[in-house]
Formats: C-alpha cells, structure tokens, sequence
C-alpha cells in the first residue's frame, strides 16, 4: 500500500484518493502504480460494487510530476506513458464496476484524462479541467485524443488541446464533458450517493452496458447490435433479471448480486 493512494470502503463502494496535496496530486512511478493495483483490487473483489476516485486537498490532479519526468535518473518519457498512465486508463474502462470521477479542483494533463475516462464525472464548483501538454511542446496523451474529441466534438477538442485553455466546471458541464456540477461541500456526498446507487442497481448489466459502449467507438451499426444480442442473452440468464422481474411483479425493492 502506498502513502499515495488512500483507499477507502463503505458498504460496497471503494474509494481512491490521491494524496500529493503538496504537489496538487501530480503523479510519480509510485503513485501511478498504486492506482493500478487498487483498480485491479476493485476488479477481482466482489464485495466491491462502485469505486469513487478523487483528490486529496486543492487538486484533483495536476497530471505528470515534471520534476519526475526530467530526472535523468527517472523514467523516460514513453515508460512514463506505455507503464504510468497507458495501464490506468485501461484499467478504469475494462473495470466490470462504475467508476465515479468526483473532480475537486483542477485536473490537469493526464489528471484531466484520467477523470474523463471514469463512467460518470461529478465536478465541484472549484473544478477546472487543462489539456495542459501543449504548453511544454507535448501531445495529450492517456486517452485524451480518444476520450475529450468523442465527449465534446473536433472543432472543440482541437482548440482546447493546441490552444491548452482553461474549462471551468461550469463550461465543461455545458459542453458535455462531465455529467453534474455540485458546490464544494457536496461533491463528496453527492459522489458517494451517486456511487452508492449504482452498487446496489445489477452491476452485471452495468457491466455489459459498458462494454457495448467501449465497443461502439469501433462497431458499426450491424456488429453493434449482434453485440446488444449476445449480453441482452446472458443478462436476460443471470440471477439480477430474474430478481429484478420478480421484485417489479411482487411490488418490492429487488436485491441484486451482480450475478
């Protein structure tokens, strides 16, 4: 367990913040692989339901450490990308649990994609969000040329790359990049009680439901759908339909497993 990721369960929502409040939660090696091992710990836990990621302090999360990055005794560049960053993104979308962004302060580079990878993005009213990599003659990288183009369109995904400009919460929300805006005080409620929903709800269909979305970046229409049959089929066999039918018939509040 590493200093830099707290981790946290309550019911059957984890919770992970990071915790480099004096350096705005900008990742290191360390840090970057302890979020690793508790996505992957969420992964193979079955009491665990719904993960919450946030960040300890001011920030969310500043992105990469550059005084990492430029240590001629650090990792190089592309490590920083292929075993830092590379791994989180994939692990938080191939997760079979929602994951729940709650964006406290500003989330910046990589902190910025990270958040915007997670199913569902709560922002706080101190939230901001920068594409910061072109200002140091860098690309956007952890999926953030795959994810911010698909959530607020080209025209809009170019300028705030290139241009690096600063999103306050308030436009990301307008622009469909996150999916609420809280006061400061709420976030962590509100984040929690969204979390805690959805580990009560049939995480197997939230599962499925986010694979197909995951494939639908690629599909076509035709593959999309045969792919909408295969996981109706085995959700329509699983234990949370037959108690999710039986609860709507009997007029009671089902009880799912995940199963």
């Amino acid at each position: 367990m590493s200093e830099y990721i707290l981790s946290s369960q309550e019911g059957a929502v984890l919770t992970l913040s990071l915790n480099r409040p004096d350096k705005y939660n900008a990742f290191v090696r360390e840090m970057a692989l302890a979020l690793q091992a508790e996505l992957a710990r969420a992964q193979k836990d079955s009491k665990i339901r719904g993960v919450v990621l946030t960040g300890i302090g001011k920030a969310f999360c500043a992105g990469q450490d550059l005084a990492e990055a430029t240590d001629p005794n650090g990792p190089e560049l592309t490590k920083i990308v292929t075993e830092h960053y590379n791994p989180i993104i994939e692990a938080i979308r191939i997760l079979e649990k929602p994951v729940v962004a709650a964006v406290n302060g500003v989330a910046a580079g990589a902190g910025a994609n990270i958040a915007l990878a997670c199913d569902i993005v709560i922002a706080s009213e101190a939230a901001s969000f920068i594409q910061a990599f072109s200002k140091i003659g860098l690309i956007p990288d952890s999926g953030g040329t795959y994810t911010l183009l698909r959530l607020v369109g080209l025209q809009r995904a170019s300028a705030l790359m290139m241009l690096g400009d600063k999103v306050s919460a308030s436009d990301a929300l307008d622009m469909g990049m996150i999916y609420k805006l809280v006061a400061a005080e709420e976030l962590m409620p509100v984040a929690q009680k969204v979390a805690g929903q959805l580990s009560q709800m049939p995480t197997l269909a939230l599962a499925r439901t986010k694979a197909l979305l995951n494939a639908s970046y690629q599909n076509d229409l035709k593959s999309q759908l045969a792919l909408e049959d295969q996981y109706q089929t085995e959700c329509g066999q699983s234990y949370d339909y037959r108690e999710g039918t039986a609860a709507f018939l009997e007029k009671r509040k089902p009880e799912f497993k995940g199963e």
